[in-house]
């Protein structure tokens, strides 16, 4: 499994990102993001200490790629393509942005303001429209499914979403706390449930490795 969107303690989880990596070793996970909350505030300190811990923990681990990201949230829509490039420039390998989840007060525009900005994930991007989402085909903006409770009340609204405008998707955990790391039962129940078929599980892992090939 792939997850590119997880939390440590730099920012709302639980987890010391090195035992967010070992916990996701033990599920059988071969890459994980850690993709701590940013914004203009804290987005230099956050990447600076993610790359160093993915450095250390990539020389000792050769069953886990370790990457380091973020998750550029709860910023105004006008800020969203200033970030991404700050982000890019301070050596993020994977940006995330924070999407118009049902249960959280995201600026409205906030989707297409990232869409446009280039960001690799848009994270739980709740009733995003059609236009948005071929948008996101356009520009190469990968539409997540969550396991996160809450963000993922959407989940099939997004699949169907995508899938009518040929959209890509990924699956992510939004991991928080231990508990939220799937395994790959967890995350096939998931995605069947949002409407998607085998077939689609497994793009969307591919969709994930073409993200971070290179890293």
């Amino acid at each position: 499994m792939i997850d590119l969107h997880t939390h440590s303690l730099f920012s709302d989880g639980d987890l010391l990102p090195s035992e967010l990596i070992q916990r996701a070793r033990k599920k059988g996970y071969r890459a994980v993001a850690i993709t701590d909350h940013v914004d203009s505030s804290n987005i230099d300190f956050v990447i600076k200490r993610i790359l160093k811990v993915c450095k250390i923990t990539n020389r000792a681990y050769k069953d886990i790629k370790c990457l380091a990201g973020v998750e550029i949230t709860h910023v105004a829509p006008s800020l969203v393509a200033g970030l991404v490039k700050q982000a890019r420039r301070l050596g993020a390998q994977v940006v995330v942005f924070h999407g118009e989840s049902p249960v959280e007060p995201v600026e409205p525009g906030s989707n297409r303001a990232a869409i446009m900005a280039g960001v690799d994930i848009l994270a739980h991007p709740g009733h995003i429209t059609a236009e948005e989402a071929a948008l996101a085909k356009q520009k190469n903006v990968c539409l997540e499914i969550t396991a996160r409770a809450g963000h993922n009340l959407t989940n099939s609204h997004v699949a169907k979403t995508a899938k009518e405008a040929g959209a890509k998707l990924v699956f992510n955990t939004d991991t928080h706390t231990p508990e939220n790391l799937v395994d790959i039962q967890g995350r096939e129940k998931i995605m069947l449930a949002a409407g998607l078929s085998l077939e689609d599980i497994k793009e969307a892992e591919r969709n994930s490795e073409e993200i971070i090939k290179g890293f």
